[in-house]
């Protein structure tokens, strides 16, 4: 294991060991300056150090709902490239790489012609669309979603995997001892992270993810448990759980995503351990760049509204990097327009490249 992941996974392991089995639970998720302790009592957040408990409680409220964070321990990723096609400026490879024993998950890797020694490197995560990573590879027949060659197209090494059950990758999360698909696109897409770091062609100081839609949440899900992830791109990726079809958690609580939300927590928003504001805010200081157009059905702009408001003072009054929270409200419905693209890779440039 490269000692940056191990340290990542130490600092995270030892974070959620300190609170214990049961953290606290949070009725105001919209208040992230302030902790609670052991007993309950609330304590305003002054400093990183203050919201770094705040965080922690975060991350282990996630796994309330997700399931356990697997360790990522030292199985080879054993990467088998199936097929190479070279483009213009990029060359393609169809490959697999093992995300845990007896499981594999297809992938794209995009490999742009002209680097100058490392260059920066973007995992690319798709929408809901049963072609998966074929889509932001640029297969399919949504260009505004074709990120992964864009961005290649630019320079970066890119790499698109398949969430679980779509494009080639066929598995039950559930026989695997997983409790939800969400944990386990988790961790299949920070053995992404292994897979990028391992590459000649790649600077692992400098990778961010970017995803629309199911790509769009699963972005940012990566981004908390993954400190490896330097800046994020999310489009048309969540709001929260308030607004989410009026509260109706439904389409967050089927076997693709988590069904502990309807099977523990009544698919209400009241009950749930953590919400969308917090996830949102638990990123900082990483950039972050938001793409939530004003005619999104599927995550309603008041609900988009109301996260950045609640994490926007992470960002300037614990860290001073109000900067690092970017927004942009496109007049489009659920999509990914080009100007909107052209400027979260803009962001990519300054972030992972000091353009």
């Amino acid at each position: 294991m490269p000692n940056r992941q191990a340290e990542a996974c130490a600092t995270l392991v030892a974070l959620i060991a300190a609170l214990g089995a049961e953290p606290p639970f949070y009725r105001d998720k919209a208040n992230l300056l302030h902790y609670l302790d052991a007993g309950g009592r609330s304590h305003r957040v002054k400093s990183a150090g203050d919201f770094a408990k705040r965080r922690a409680h975060i991350l282990t409220n996630m796994q309330q709902v997700m399931g356990p964070l697997p360790d990522l321990g030292k199985l080879s990723l054993d990467v088998r490239v199936e097929e190479e096609k070279r483009e213009a400026s990029y060359t393609i490879r169809k490959l697999t790489y093992a995300a845990e024993p007896g499981d594999r998950v297809p992938a794209y890797l995009l490999i742009p012609h002209e680097r100058r020694g490392r260059v920066a490197a973007v995992i690319c995560l798709h929408q809901t669309t049963r072609i998966g990573k074929a889509e932001p590879a640029g297969m399919g027949p949504k260009a505004n979603l074709h990120y992964a060659k864009e961005l290649a197209e630019r320079g970066y090494v890119t790499l698109a995997p398949d969430y679980p059950n779509f494009g080639d990758y066929k598995v039950d999360p559930y026989a695997l001892g997983y409790v939800s698909a969400t944990m386990k696109g988790i961790h299949n897409h920070r053995r992404a992270v292994d897979v990028l770091e391992s590459l000649p062609e790649v600077d692992p100081n400098r990778i961010g993810a970017i995803g629309h839609s199911l790509g769009g949440h699963n972005s940012l899900f990566l981004a908390v448990f993954e400190t490896r992830i330097r800046a994020v791109v999310t489009s048309c990726g969540f709001n929260s759980f308030y607004k989410y079809y009026g509260g109706k958690l439904a389409g967050w609580s089927h076997k693709g995503y988590m069904p502990r939300i309807t099977e523990i927590y009544g698919g209400s928003p009241e009950r749930m351990p953590f919400d969308f504001t917090e996830v949102l805010g638990v990123i900082a200081p990483r950039p972050v760049f938001i793409n939530a157009p004003q005619g999104d059905s599927n995550f309603e702009l008041s609900g988009v509204v109301d996260c950045v408001r609640a994490a926007a003072p992470v960002y300037e009054q614990v860290y001073g990097t109000a900067g690092r929270l970017v927004v942009e409200h496109p007049a489009a419905g659920h999509d990914f327009p080009g100007d909107v693209r052209e400027n979260a890779y803009r962001f990519f440039d300054r972030w992972l490249n000091g353009r």
